[in-house]
């Protein structure tokens, strides 16, 4: 693979304290603007990774660890707001497969600790745990080559670098030009008022099967953050059990029969291509190899039919199952072992109905999780806020881009 058509790396250190879209707006802009002013190519598209430092695992123990889904979350949308606002100022397509003058991201969260340390013999290598989270060895160990690596030039930035690249040590052969050290914003951590501690976030308990759906059409930023969210919900099994069942990520995708009468309908992707390109962005925060991109480009392993694919990840104990949905409520209705659904606000109503059919039919309701909206006023001043949000849009509306498509063929009318 030419190195231009590998991914990038942006590393971003720990974020701020307490979490919110306008101190991460401080903290991490000036580097995701810089990373993404580089990428820019007009003779093709560009790939970046977004690893962000943040100890979100709790546990003693490998295989007990939890999260809380609020702030885990709550951190990749910011960052995925941070993403869109940047690249609707210098005129980035956000989508994968965006052609020219895109860039492709991905948000993926690393559980470390600033404070920890390793010694001298220590050899890095891949090491799952009961979620879809990773720690920075198994990311150093997995996520290779890069084209080029973005380090926030600060001392905490400065600190993360040298731990990465001393674990990723003998992965790939950098030369010096593809080290690219990036301004960092401020950083805040704001002690709470009379020293009080702030209440823990309440930890999230996985579970064995999540449910989603969605049309997934030009596969944006806001889409991305409803696949990570989700999937940050997996109880991830154990691959040497006897009796190791795959905990289940069903993702229903709106069939082409639904879509005929969406504006500019002849733009919409197909079924198939729609479905591929959830696989292969989830590909990328599921599947580990030593190989590095050599097998994570593609599951290890995908059956498909008609209307229905099935891909699994990290030695078969996830499967990502892509199902075509005709209705409102897809497998949620047909399917009774689900745990978990996950909603954005545009279908909160949906959750309600979901389960208000499955109380009809007799089966136990689903915990329903709601994740946050990419908004560009919460990172936005008032002097850029009139443009910005109408390109912002554009970034995170299917619909948009369909528009865009349209508008970039020659004699279409709008």
């Amino acid at each position: 693979m030419p190195r231009d058509e590998l991914p990038s790396l942006l590393l971003l250190p720990f974020p701020p304290d307490p979490l919110s879209r306008s101190l991460l707006n401080t903290a991490y802009r000036p580097s995701i603007t810089a990373a993404l002013s580089r990428l820019k190519r007009p003779n093709g598209a560009s790939k970046l990774t977004v690893a962000v430092e943040c100890p979100i695992l709790h546990g003693q123990f490998l295989r007990s660890k939890t999260l809380s889904w609020t702030e885990a979350q709550a951190l990749v949308a910011g960052i995925y707001t941070i993403i869109s606002v940047v690249s609707a100022q210098l005129g980035i397509g956000t989508e994968i497969d965006g052609g020219p003058n895109s860039v492709d991201a991905t948000v993926v969260l690393i559980d470390h600790n600033r404070n920890k340390r390793f010694t001298e013999d220590f050899r890095p290598a891949i090491e799952t745990n009961n979620t879809t989270v990773i720690d920075l060895a198994t990311f150093a160990s997995a996520y290779h080559p890069w084209n080029y690596i973005f380090h926030v030039r600060s001392e905490v930035g400065l600190q993360f670098y040298q731990t990465y690249l001393k674990l990723a040590e003998g992965r790939q052969t950098l030369l010096q030009e593809q080290l690219i050290p990036v301004e960092g914003g401020i950083t805040m951590n704001v002690v709470p008022q009379g020293n009080i501690p702030r209440p823990t976030p309440a930890r999230t308990p996985g579970v064995p099967v999540v449910c989603l759906g969605g049309t997934f059409d030009y596969l944006h930023p806001g889409h991305k953050l409803l696949l990570t969210a989700a999937a940050l919900l997996l109880k991830v099994p154990r691959k040497d059990d006897a009796n190791m069942q795959p905990c289940t990520y069903i993702i229903g995708i709106t069939g082409d029969e639904l879509l005929r009468n969406k504006k500019y309908a002849e733009f919409v992707q197909s079924w198939e291509t729609r479905a591929r390109n959830v696989i292969l962005f989830l590909s990328r925060i599921l599947e580990l190899s030593e190989r590095g991109w050599k097998d994570t480009q593609q599951p290890q392993r995908v059956e498909e039919r008609d209307g229905d694919v099935k891909a699994w990840f990290r030695d078969g104990t996830i499967l990502v199952h892509c199902v075509r949905i005709q209705d409102p409520f897809g497998p949620t209705i047909t399917v009774e072992n689900v745990d978990a659904l996950v909603v954005s606000g545009e279908t909160r109503s949906g959750g309600k109905a979901v389960n208000d059919k499955r109380a009809e039919q007799g089966w136990k309701t689903l915990e329903v999780f709601e994740v946050d909206v990419l908004d560009a006023e919460d990172v936005l001043e008032e002097k850029e806020r009139t443009k910005t949000e109408e390109n912002f849009s554009a970034k995170i509306s299917s619909s948009a881009i369909r528009q865009q498509r349209a508008l970039a063929r020659p004699g279409t009318k709008i």
